[in-house]
C-alpha cells in the first residue's frame, strides 16, 4: 500500500466517526473515491436506513468513479437490507480496484462482498495496516453481531493521585473544560449511559449530552441516549433532574423484585421505564442481565460512570470491555479523600472485591493503551479485551 491510500483510508476512518449515534445498529462507516493519488469523491455512512458510505461516496463521484479506486472502513455489504447491496453499486459504477480495512462479521456479507467483487473483475485488497484501527472502531457493532452483547466502557475522572474528590467530598469542575468535552463525547458515542443509584442521589446528574460533546464542537447524537440508574429497590425520586426529563430524553430504572411497587409506580408515571432484572448474592441488579438486556435493545455500547462499587462489580463479572479515565493535572492528598486506598477512605474509582493478585488483574495491551490530551487533561484509554485480536 503506497502512501496515498493510507491516506484515504485514514481519512475514511475519521469520516466514519460521523456516522456514531445516528447509524446504530448499523456500523458506522467512511469512503474515499480516488485516482492518482487524488480524492474524487468521499461520504459516510449518515442515518440508519439512508444511504451507505460507498454508495454515497459512489453517487457523489458519478462518471469519475469509472476507473477509479475505492476506499473504504468495512467489507462492502453483499445482503439485501434496508438498502440495496453495496456490491452491486461497486459494480455498475465502474470501479477499478477496492482497498477495505476489516472484514465485515455479519455472516450475510463476511467474505462474500469480497468475493463478489472479485468475481466481477474488481481487484480487491484488505489493508492491514488499518486492521486494528477499524476493529476497535466498529467494535460495538462486532460483538453484538456476534455475541448480542454491548461493548462496555467504565469511565471515571480523578486527580494525579487517583482521588475523585478532595477529603471534604469536593469533585466539582475536577477535570477542566476539555475533560469536560471528552466526557459528553463518551456520552454521544454511547448508546446507553449507566451509573449506580448513590451516584444518581448524591450527584442528582442528567447524563445527557452537551450540544458541544468534542470533534470540533460537534452536534449531539441524532437518538439521545438511553440514562439508567441501578436502582435494586426504585429509590430514585420523582424530583431528580433525571426524572424532570424523563420525557425529552428516556430513563430506565434497573430494579429487581424488591422494589416497591408504589415507588416503581411513581416513577412510569413520570415517564421512567422500570425494569424489573434478576438480582445478584447481594441484592442488587445483577450487571450480566442488564447488559444482556440491553443488547436485546440493539444498543452495542453502554459507559458505565460510576459509582465506584458499580465498577468494581462490572470489573468482577469481567464485564468490562474498554476503560477511559481522565486525569486532572492536580495533586489532592488526604487519606481520607475518595479514592484514598484503605479506612477511612471511602473505595477507589473501581471497587468491589479486585484482584486478589498482581498475576489475576488483567493487563492491558500495550496497543490498545492510548493518551491524549483533553484540555488540560490527560485521557487514558484503553481496551481491558482489545477487539484488534480477534481473528482475522
Amino acid at each position: 500500500m503506497d502512501s496515498s491510500e493510507g491516506r484515504f483510508l485514514d481519512r475514511a476512518l475519521d469520516l466514519a466517526e460521523r456516522g456514531r449515534g445516528a447509524v446504530e445498529p448499523n456500523p458506522v462507516v467512511g469512503a474515499v473515491v480516488a485516482r492518482d493519488g487524488a480524492a474524487i469523491a468521499e461520504a459516510w455512512h449518515e442515518s440508519f436506513g439512508g444511504p451507505h458510505a460507498e454508495a454515497a461516496a459512489l453517487d457523489r463521484a458519478g462518471p469519475a468513479a469509472r476507473g477509479a479506486d475505492l476506499h473504504v472502513t468495512l467489507e462492502p455489504c453483499a445482503h439485501h437490507g434496508k438498502t440495496a447491496p453495496c456490491v452491486e453499486a461497486i459494480r455498475g459504477a465502474g470501479i477499478r480496484r477496492v482497498v477495505y480495512a476489516l472484514d465485515d462479521p455479519d455472516p450475510r456479507t463476511r467474505g462474500r462482498g469480497a468475493g463478489a467483487l472479485r468475481a466481477a473483475g474488481i481487484e480487491v485488497s484488505r489493508a492491514e495496516t488499518h486492521r486494528a484501527e477499524a476493529a476497535r472502531q466498529n467494535a460495538p457493532f462486532s460483538k453484538w453481531t456476534r455475541t448480542g452483547l454491548p461493548v462496555v466502557t467504565a469511565k471515571w475522572a480523578m486527580t494525579l493521585d487517583g482521588r475523585l474528590a478532595t477529603a471534604s467530598g469536593d469533585s466539582l469542575y475536577l477535570t477542566s473544560e476539555g475533560g469536560l468535552s471528552r466526557a459528553h463525547l463518551e456520552r454521544a458515542r454511547a448508546g446507553a449511559i449507566c451509573v449506580g443509584i448513590g451516584t444518581a442521589l448524591r450527584d442528582d446528574p442528567r447524563l445527557t449530552v452537551r450540544p458541544a460533546h468534542g470533534d470540533g464542537g460537534s452536534a449531539p447524537p441524532a437518538r439521545p441516549p438511553l440514562r439508567v440508574v441501578l436502582d435494586s429497590r426504585a429509590r430514585l425520586p420523582v424530583t431528580t433532574r433525571l426524572v424532570e426529563t424523563a420525557r425529552e430524553a428516556p430513563v430506565l430504572v434497573a430494579a429487581t423484585s424488591a422494589a416497591p411497587p408504589e415507588r416503581a409506580e411513581a416513577l412510569r408515571r413520570a415517564g421512567v421505564e422500570v425494569l424489573t432484572l434478576p438480582a445478584g448474592t447481594d441484592g442488587r441488579v445483577d450487571l450480566g442481565a442488564l447488559v444482556s438486556a440491553l443488547g436485546a435493545r440493539a444498543i452495542q455500547s453502554v459507559l458505565f460512570e460510576g459509582g465506584g462499587e458499580v465498577l468494581g462489580a462490572l470489573f468482577s463479572a469481567g464485564l468490562m470491555d474498554r476503560v477511559v479515565v481522565l486525569v486532572a493535572p492536580r495533586i489532592a492528598g488526604g487519606a481520607g479523600a475518595p479514592g484514598a486506598a484503605g479506612p477511612p477512605g471511602p473505595p477507589m474509582p473501581v471497587g468491589g472485591r479486585g484482584a486478589a493478585r498482581l498475576a489475576d488483574a488483567p493487563r492491558i495491551p500495550g496497543a490498545s493503551f492510548r493518551v491524549s490530551r483533553s484540555g488540560d487533561d490527560a485521557t487514558l484509554e484503553a481496551w481491558i479485551r482489545d477487539p484488534a485480536a480477534e481473528p482475522a
